[in-house]
Parts: structure tokens; sequence; C-alpha cells
């Protein structure tokens, strides 16, 4: 049963994998900023700063068995579906390609841009993840085979749930503190399931952040942007009439 439930998931992140290639990055790898040159090194399992990311892991392993902890195994999911779901609450708006269009197509290239950033990242840190630096189970036992040879520093849901949560705040600024409570729930939650050290998702916000800051200089991310922008503020006066 073990292997059917892995052959299933290697299939469902090949065919996830598939569809984020036919949406364009913004940037190109190049373009991308070089995670090695400006975030540090991850703590070695020595360094005084590794003492934190023991305690967190701990803490998280303490809150699985809660609300809190059904929701981090549920935001295993890092679909373009899943964070409209987590986000449109926030938002104060359902996302979706058939309600929202052009914030939507803003929000794939994001994505895919994001995958590429993290992508670029890992491969510079070749991080352990938790559940194997202390060969324990995680409550999302199905993707433990997969990641378990992917380093966990940065941590790649943070990138992806980090950078689309600056793009929707920027859009509508005046939900932003709900729409970043998420996203830090979000990148929070892959501490609780024992994937990732805080350390791997304090450094992970940054870096999107140096990724968001730079598809600002991107002339399809601007152009992109405003259309988002102006299909929300025709959403929000057509709501406010009704």
């Amino acid at each position: 049963m073990k292997k059917i439930y892995l052959i299933l998931f290697i299939f469902s992140f090949l065919i996830n994998s598939a569809c984020q290639a036919e949406v364009s990055s913004f940037l190109t790898k190049d373009q991308i900023p070089t995670a090695s040159e400006f975030l540090p090194s991850p703590p070695e399992t020595t360094d005084a700063a590794f003492y934190n990311d023991w305690y967190r892991y701990e803490w998280g392993k303490s809150v699985r068995n809660t609300e809190r902890g059904k929701q981090a195994i549920e935001d295993a999911a890092h679909s373009l579906e899943y964070f409209y779901k987590i986000y449109s609450e926030p938002f104060g708006l359902i996302i979706s390609k058939e309600n929202t269009p052009e914030i939507s197509a803003l929000l794939e290239r994001v994505l895919a841009t994001s995958v590429l950033c993290k992508d670029k990242a890992k491969s510079q840190f070749m991080r352990t993840r938790p559940f194997v630096q202390f060969n324990e189970p995680t409550p999302v036992p199905n993707d433990e085979e997969v990641l378990k040879n992917n380093s966990s520093y940065p941590s790649g849901h943070t990138t992806m749930g980090w950078g689309i949560a600056l793009v929707l705040a920027e859009i509508n600024p005046d939900r932003q503190n709900e729409i970043l409570k998420r996203a830090f729930e979000y990148g929070e939650s892959r501490v609780i399931v024992g994937f990732h050290y805080q350390s791997d998702v304090d450094h992970a916000r940054i870096l999107t952040s140096v990724l968001i800051n730079r598809l600002h200089g991107n002339d399809d991310f601007v152009k992109q942007l405003q259309k988002a922008k102006e299909e929300f503020f025709l959403k929000k006066a057509s709501d406010n009439k009704k």
C-alpha cells in the first residue's frame, strides 16, 4: 500500500511540475538572485544557532496533534489551486482563473519564477532535512521518500507561498496583514511537519523578498501587475455597488 501511495505521489508531482513548466518564469535562471552570495550558509549542528532550529523542531512535533497540526499537514500542498484556496479569504476576493483571470495569470508566472528561484538556491546548499537528520517520521509520510534527498535549505514551500503573498499584498494593501499572516503560517507549517528547520523558512522569506524586489525591474511583471491591480479595483468597485 505504501508503494502505491508513493507511485501516486510521484505521478502527481510530475504532472504538477509539467503544468508549471508550461508557464514561463518572468526571469531566466541567470537573472534569479544568487542566494549563496547574500544568504548565510545554514547552521551546522555544532553551531549555537542550530539550537533554535532544534528547539523549533521539537515545538513543531508538540503541536502535530492539534488543529494547527492538521492545518500544517494540509499546507504540504503547493499547487496554484491550493494557494488560491488559502489566500482568497485573507485577500477578500475569490481568486481563480474564472473570477480573476488577470490576477491568476500574474500568480501563475510568479509561482513559476519562485520555483526556479528555490531550485537554484537549493542546488547551492545541500542541507539534510530534520526528519532525516533525526531519523523520525513525519505526519506527511507520502512526501518523505521524494523529499528525503532534496535540500532542506531554503524552504521551497515558503519561497512559493511568501512570493505569492507579497504580490497579493501589493494588489490589495488594505488586506496585507491578513494575507501575510496566512503566508507566515504556511511557512511555519513546514517546521511543524518536520520537513524544514526554522532557519530554512526564515531565510526563504528573505530570499523571496529579494526575488519580488527584482521582479519590479521586469517589464512583463510590471505590466501584468498593473492589469491585476486594475482587475481588482474593478471587482472591488462592482462588489461595493451590490
